[in-house]
C-alpha cells in the first residue's frame, strides 16, 4: 500500500476539509486494531471515518459500513469516549513529514476548554493510535498499542510519556525545507534506476510513488521536480486491479486503473473487496478443511474395510479343510499337529495344520467355524463398503464445489450443504426471519435461459422443477454441477448446447481442454430413491466435448 507521506498528506488535506468544525458523536472499536469515529461535519452530514492499525489496510478513511460494538468496551476505546467524545475537529494534518496524521480536537465544557491531538500513525505492522495531550506533541493518555517501560525499548508508548517521534531513517534525507540543500546535494548524485535511488535515499516516498516520480521526470532539476511532483495538490485517486483483486491505490492516476473521485473513496473500496476477498477465501478455507477432514475418515474407514476383506478372502479354503478333515477323520488321531490329505477339489494333496490337543472332529469343526465366521463377515462388510464408497462420491463433489466457488452465493450454498451433512455447525438462525432462497446460477446465451446448481442439494432442485423436454448436462465420470437448458419446447441450437457444456466442464472437477460432457432430456434423469443429494441415473444421452475456458 502507497500509504507514504506523500499520500498521507493529501489525505489529510481531504480529511481536514471535509471534517474540520465536526463533531465526534459516537466512539466504537470493532476489532483489536480499529476505531471508528461517528461525525457530524460542519456540512451537517454524518459520516462514519475509520481509523485502521490493521498492517494490510492500514489508513484513515470514510466508510458507509456501520458496525457493530462490542458488548464490552476496550479501554482505549473507553479512554477516548472519556476524552475526545463530542469534541470538536479543529484540523487534520500531516506531522512534518512523517507518516502521522494528526487529528487536532478540542473538548470545551463549562469548566475547561482543552486541546487534544489524536495520532495516527500509519506504518504497516507498526501502525498505532494515540491520543495526546499538552505542548508540541503532547503527553500520551493512552495509546492503541502500548510498550514496555523498561529500558530495551527504542521507544516508548505509554500513558504519561512524553510522545516521541519515530526515529529518522539514517540513509535517508528529508524532503523538509531546512534540509533542501543537503537534498539538492543526494539527488545531484543520482545514478542507475532513478525510481530505486528516490526509494532509497528520500525518506516518505513508497516504492510506487518513488517510481511515478522517476518516470514523469524530463531530465531537468531533479531536486525541483520531486518537491514539486510531492507537495503538489493535483489528485486523480484510482484502484489497480487484477482479475477482479484490488492490486493498490494510488494518489495519482496510473494506466489501467479505476477511478475515484476522493482518495478515501479509493481506500475504501481497496479495502473493502480486500477484506471480502480475504472472508471469502477463509470460509473457503473453512469449508475445505471440513471436507478433508471427512474425507480423510472416510478413506481410513475404507481401508479398514478393505483390510478385513482381505483377512477373509480365504474363507473359502477354511470350508475346503474342513470338508476334508471330515472325510478323512478316520486316517487321523488325537495329538496330530497337522496333516497331507488328497484334495478333492482342485487335485494333489493338501497341507492342513492340526492342534494337538483336539480331536480331530474337534478340528474339523474349529475349520467350519472359522469359514462361517468370516463369511459373516464379509456379508457385513459389503454393504459398509458400498456405503463408504457412495459416502467418498459424495465427499468429492463437495470438495469439488469447493473448489469451484466463486462467490458469497457459492459458499452460502455449500454451507447449508454442509451443515445438513452434519460437516460444520449450522450458523444460528434470527427469531422471525427465515433464510432466503440461494438463486441458481444464471446464463442466458442464444436466447434460452441456462440453470446451473450451485450445489447437490440445488442440483437435485434443479432436476426436480425443470420440464421433461429440458435439457439436462452433466460432465461425465467427473464431479460437476447440474446444467440445465429451459428449452421451452423448442430445438436447442448445437452453439448453445455447447455453451451449456463449456459452462459443465468450468463448474467441474476435471482438468484439461476438452472434457466430455453428457447431454440428455430431463425426462430421462431419475434419482434413486434413497441416494445421496445430488446423484442420479440416466440414459438415451449424447456426449459433448466441454471447454473449462470458453
Amino acid at each position: 500500500m502507497p500509504q507514504d507521506a506523500f499520500t498521507l498528506r493529501l489525505v489529510a488535506k481531504e480529511l481536514d476539509k471535509a471534517l474540520a468544525g465536526g463533531h465526534i458523536n459516537k466512539i466504537i472499536q470493532p476489532s483489536p486494531d480499529e476505531i471508528d469515529l461517528l461525525i457530524f461535519t460542519a456540512a451537517r452530514k454524518t459520516r462514519l471515518l475509520v481509523l485502521s492499525t490493521n498492517a494490510s489496510e492500514c489508513g484513515a478513511y470514510f466508510e458507509d459500513r456501520a458496525q457493530d460494538a462490542p458488548s464490552v468496551c476496550p479501554n482505549f476505546c473507553m479512554l477516548l469516549r472519556k476524552y475526545i467524545q463530542g469534541a470538536e475537529i479543529l484540523s487534520v494534518a500531516l506531522v512534518g513529514f512523517e507518516r502521522i496524521l494528526a487529528f487536532r480536537l478540542r473538548e470545551k465544557t463549562e469548566f475547561t476548554d482543552t486541546v487534544r491531538l489524536l495520532l495516527l500513525e500509519v506504518m504497516g505492522k507498526y501502525s498505532n493510535l494515540m491520543l495526546t495531550e499538552g505542548e508540541g506533541l503532547g503527553t500520551i493518555l493512552g495509546a492503541l498499542k502500548t510498550t514496555s517501560i523498561d529500558g530495551n525499548t527504542r521507544r516508548v508508548i505509554f500513558p504519561g510519556v512524553r510522545y516521541v517521534l519515530p526515529a529518522p531513517q539514517a540513509e535517508k534525507v528529508s524532503l523538509a525545507e531546512a534540509d533542501r540543500a543537503v537534498l539538492r546535494g543526494v539527488l545531484s548524485s543520482a545514478s542507475g534506476d532513478l525510481g530505486h535511488f528516490l526509494f532509497t535515499r528520500v525518506a516518505g516516498l513508497a516504492p510506487s510513488t518513488a517510481e511515478q516520480i522517476a518516470e514523469s521526470f524530463s531530465g531537468s532539476d531533479l531536486e525541483a521536480h520531486v518537491r514539486g511532483y510531492v507537495f503538489s495538490d493535483d489528485i486523480s485517486p484510482c484502484v489497480l486491479e487484477k482479475g477482479g483483486v484490488p492490486i493498490d491505490f494510488f494518489a495519482r492516476f496510473v494506466a489501467g486503473a479505476r477511478p475515484f473521485s476522493t482518495l478515501s473513496e479509493a481506500q475504501s473500496y481497496c479495502y473493502g473487496k480486500k477484506r471480502a476477498r480475504r472472508g471469502f477465501e477463509g470460509k473457503r478455507g473453512k469449508y475445505t478443511s471440513a471436507v478433508a477432514a471427512a474425507l480423510k475418515k472416510q478413506e481410513k474407514r475404507l481401508a479398514q474395510i478393505l483390510e478385513k476383506q482381505k483377512e477373509c478372502e480365504n474363507c473359502e479354503l477354511l470350508r475346503k479343510k474342513g470338508e476334508i478333515l471330515t472325510a478323512n477323520l478316520y486316517l487321523l488321531k488325537k495329538g496330530m499337529e497337522g496333516c497331507t490329505l488328497p484334495d478333492y477339489y482342485e487335485g494333489g494333496e493338501l497341507r492342513i495344520a492340526l492342534d494337538p490337543m483336539h480331536t480331530p472332529a474337534e478340528n474339523a469343526q474349529s475349520y467350519f467355524k472359522r469359514y462361517r465366521k468370516q463369511r459373516r463377515t464379509l456379508e457385513m462388510l459389503a454393504p459398509q463398503e458400498a456405503e463408504t464408497r457412495e459416502g467418498l462420491e459424495y465427499l468429492r463433489t463437495l470438495a469439488a464445489a469447493a473448489e469451484k466457488a466463486e462467490t458469497e452465493e457459492d459458499l452460502l450454498s455449500l454451507g447449508e450443504e454442509l451443515a445438513l451433512a452434519g460437516l460444520i455447525r449450522s450458523e444460528p438462525q434470527k427469531r422471525g426471519k427465515t433464510r432466503p432462497e440461494i438463486p441458481y446460477r444464471t446464463f442466458e446465451y442464444g436466447g434460452f435461459c441456462i440453470l446451473a446448481g450451485r450445489n447437490n442439494l440445488q442440483n437435485d432442485r434443479l432436476v426436480r422443477a425443470s420440464s421433461p423436454e429440458d435439457l439436462w448436462l452433466h460432465a461425465q465420470r467427473y464431479h460437476s454441477c447440474h446444467v440445465v437448458v429451459k428449452s421451452g419446447g423448442k430445438p436447442v441450437p448445437q452453439d448453445v448446447l455447447q455453451y451449456a457444456a463449456d459452462l459443465c466442464a468450468r463448474y467441474s472437477d476435471a482438468h484439461g481442454e476438452r472434457i466430455p460432457v453428457d447431454c440428455t432430456k430431463i425426462k430421462n434423469v431419475k434419482k434413486p430413491k434413497g441416494s445421496k443429494a445430488g446423484f442420479v441415473t440416466y440414459t438415451d444421452f449424447i456426449t459433448l466435448a466441454g471447454r473449462q475456458e470458453p
